[in-house]
Order: structure tokens, then C-alpha cells, then sequence
């Protein structure tokens, strides 16, 4: 090849790979100067870091779940709760479930043993539900999803006792969960698609 026709093509090839970083570097300060103009906060969610979710039924069950297990089905902790929502054999046995090992590999299963649980304990509060939504009680304004986060935390009878006690009479759990901090964190949530039933099945 002639030594002027070489040239020709090596200036081509760096003008051409001049030409593609410049680009580059333009697309890059683009990016920079959109991204300081048009910052995005993020809105919390009960000081967990989840993603952001909807004050109503599934946003309640969700922020609960990650609370219990982080959302994963076939964890138990050292106490021996079972799947995303850390459910006791006890309470597993109300529904008719004994097999734990099928129980954590069914996710269906997990979700629905959540409703029908959520409707028992709202049948179990009916009356406390009625008598103490709107009121205040050291400091937390009581709400209905406060309410059923609770019983599932440390049992209805419990929150019956704390309600009734005007919140003298307190509970927590061997982490040092507390009815009072779940009432707080999981208020405001929008559960009425639950109803109230005593014979709720999973």
C-alpha cells in the first residue's frame, strides 16, 4: 500500500475515534446534569427499606412480611417461626396445618393462612376495633391495620389486654417486638377487604 494512502486511513480511523469519545463524554455530562436537576427521593416506608407500597391491604402485608422474615417463605427463625409471615405451629394447627416442611415450600398456602389469621383476629377485636380506632394511646394514634399487625405480633388476647388497659398492661415478643411499636408501624393501612370471621379457613 502506498505511504500516502496509509495515512489517509490511519486520519480517518482517529477522526472517527475522536468523534466517539466526544459523543461519549457529551452523553456523560448529559447524564450528570440531568441526574443533579431531576433528583429522585425515595419515599420511606416505616423506616424499613422496602419498596415503596400502597396503604392498602397488600401494602400492609408486604411491609409486615418484610418485617417478620424479609418476605422469604422457607425461613425459621431460631424460635422456630415458620415462613414469610412467621407463623406458630400452634396457630398453624387452626387451619388445619401440620405438615411445616409443605407449609414453607407452598407459598399460596402462606399467603392464605395470612388472610384467613387476619380475619379471625378482626372477628376476635371486633368489639376493641369499634371502641378504639380514632383514640390515642401513649403517644399512637390507633388504627385498624395497627391493630391486626399486633394480634399477629403477640396474639389477640393480648392486644384485647392492652386496649382495654388503656396501654398499661404491655407486650413483647423474645426480640423485643412490642404491641406499641406495631401499632405505630403499621397504622394507616387500608384492611377493610378483610372481614370478620371466626371460622376463617387457610
Amino acid at each position: 500500500m502506498h505511504p500516502q494512502n496509509r495515512n489517509i486511513i490511519f486520519i480517518k480511523k482517529f477522526l472517527l475515534l475522536f468523534g466517539i469519545i466526544l459523543v461519549f463524554v457529551n452523553a456523560t455530562s448529559i447524564d450528570i446534569k440531568n441526574s443533579s436537576e431531576k433528583s429522585v427521593t425515595f419515599p420511606k416506608n416505616n423506616n424499613y427499606n422496602i419498596p415503596y407500597l400502597q396503604k392498602n391491604f397488600v401494602g400492609f402485608k408486604e411491609a409486615l412480611a418484610f418485617k417478620e422474615s424479609q418476605g422469604k417463605y422457607r425461613i425459621v427463625n431460631t424460635l422456630g417461626y415458620l415462613g414469610k409471615y412467621q407463623f406458630g405451629r400452634t396457630t398453624l394447627h387452626r387451619f388445619n396445618i401440620y405438615n411445616t416442611q409443605d407449609f414453607l415450600k407452598n407459598p399460596e398456602l402462606q399467603e392464605n393462612a395470612f388472610v384467613a389469621l387476619c380475619k379471625v383476629n378482626k372477628w376476635i377485636l371486633r368489639k376493641d376495633i369499634k371502641r378504639s380506632v380514632g383514640k390515642t394511646i401513649n403517644g399512637i394514634k390507633i388504627t385498624e391495620s395497627g391493630i391486626l399487625a399486633a394480634a399477629h405480633l403477640s396474639g389477640a388476647g393480648n392486644v384485647k389486654k392492652f386496649l382495654r388497659s388503656n396501654g398499661s398492661q404491655r407486650f413483647s415478643d423474645a426480640y423485643g417486638a412490642s404491641i406499641q411499636s406495631y401499632l405505630k408501624k403499621f397504622g394507616g393501612y387500608d384492611v377493610s377487604i378483610i372481614k370478620a370471621d371466626r371460622k376463617a379457613k387457610a
